[in-house]
């Protein structure tokens, strides 16, 4: 009965718990190419105004 618990544990986990993690993941991801992108055309502005 207990390793019927622990496995369920686990499976509600990895159902629950890593699609979480990687959701976060992937807005962390779209959040620093938004800002490279961002900084990228800010530093061309710059070195265009000068």
């Amino acid at each position: 009965m207990l390793v019927a618990g622990v496995a369920l544990a686990l499976f509600v986990l990895f159902t629950f718990i890593i699609p979480m993690v990687l959701g976060l993941l992937k807005i962390a991801l779209i959040i620093g190419v938004v800002a490279l992108l961002v900084f990228i055309v800010v530093t061309m502005v710059g070195k265009s105004s000068t």
